[in-house]
């Protein structure tokens, strides 16, 4: 089996923004793109991207999940980079066009396709290192996987990082490759170091996210996560496990919580935690390491919770469950 996100279909589809406008979108071959060695984005690190997938039914339908809040926070990191404005319309096109030319390579569940729209910085020019690119690229790649827990979903060991920060304060909102480059780092310590699978980043206690997930805390019936703000990515995962929670009753809580009262609570019996992501969808954590000791979460196992939660999310990604949010986007093969 290959390695989750290493297989590509051979062809991807491709804008450029070139004199003040967006190019008719082409399908090209998708091992190779032609750009200058001096482009903005290989220099000042002009770039985003989105990751979403695509689900094949029993009635054998191909349905996207959650292409519209993709899309608009592909647009929000396009500005906030001050990348050109993506035309939001012609990329969702770009997405159903290349979704549906593939539609027999969608894998059936637990697998999916995972669908990247990618936007870089394009212009050649060392000298705009406080300006922005005035010409990009857009393209949207496809990667058929199977399930990111093929070995088994096994809960996860989170060392508590009071120091760091996953990326600058301003950035985090932005799904940028270099916030997942500066996080890599403290992760490969921490690994090493205490055998952690990931670092959930606590700037001066305030408890964030990990360096490519956000973090929520299952405490009875309440499910707890930062609020929105710029210092950390507005995960679409993330957003709709909490509406899955309010739809099973969970009372959500959005606001900062202290590592004091993340330790606290996690050490109640019934407590869970879990990681949210679109790769990893929810993922238990069992463990906290902070300053040199281990904090087993409630039990140290995955918690009934954050499985039902799971089970929920996937249920409605594979259609097995009625789509009362309409999230799924059916797309007529080609």
């Amino acid at each position: 089996m290959a390695v989750f996100g290493t297989v590509f279909m051979p062809t991807m589809a491709l804008t450029r923004f070139e004199n003040d406008t967006w190019t008719e979108t082409e399908f090209v071959s998708a091992d190779s793109i032609q750009m200058h060695p001096g482009a903005h984005v290989l220099h000042y690190s002009s770039t985003c991207f989105e990751g979403l997938k695509a689900f094949r039914h029993e009635d054998g339908s191909i349905n996207i999940f959650r292409m519209d809040r993709n899309i608009e926070r592909f647009a929000q990191s396009s500005r906030l980079l001050n990348l050109p404005e993506i035309d939001k319309a012609q990329v969702e096109k770009m997405i159903i066009d290349i979704v549906s030319t593939y539609s027999a390579e969608v894998p059936e569940p637990p697998g999916s396709m995972y669908i990247r729209p990618t936007h870089i910085g394009t212009e050649a020019s060392i000298g705009k290192a406080a300006a922005p690119s005035a010409t990009s690229m857009l393209y949207v790649l496809l990667s058929p996987v199977g399930d990111y827990f093929a070995g088994g979903l096994k809960p996860l060991r989170l060392l508590l990082d009071e120091t760091g920060m996953r990326c600058a304060p301003h950035m985090g909102m932005v799904k940028s490759g270099g916030n997942y480059a500066s996080a890599l780092p403290p992760i490969l310590k921490a690994k090493a170091d205490v055998q952690a699978d990931q670092i959930l980043f606590c700037p001066n206690g305030d408890v964030q996210e990990t360096g490519a997930a956000n973090f929520l805390l299952v405490d009875g019936n309440e499910i707890i996560t930062k609020g929105l703000d710029t210092s950390f990515l507005h995960g679409v995962t993330r957003a709709t496990i909490l509406q899955l929670a309010k739809d099973h009753g969970m009372t959500v809580s959005e606001r900062d919580i202290t590592v004091e009262e993340l330790l606290e609570r996690a050490a109640k019996p019934s407590a869970e935690a879990a990681l949210s992501g679109t790769a990893a969808v929810l993922t238990p954590v069992g463990t906290f390491i902070h300053n040199g000791k281990e904090y087993q979460v409630g039990n140290g196992e995955a918690g009934p919770v954050t499985m039902k939660l799971r089970q929920a999310l996937n249920d409605i990604q594979w259609g097995k469950a009625e789509d009362k949010h309409n999230w799924l986007v059916k797309i007529n093969p080609t």
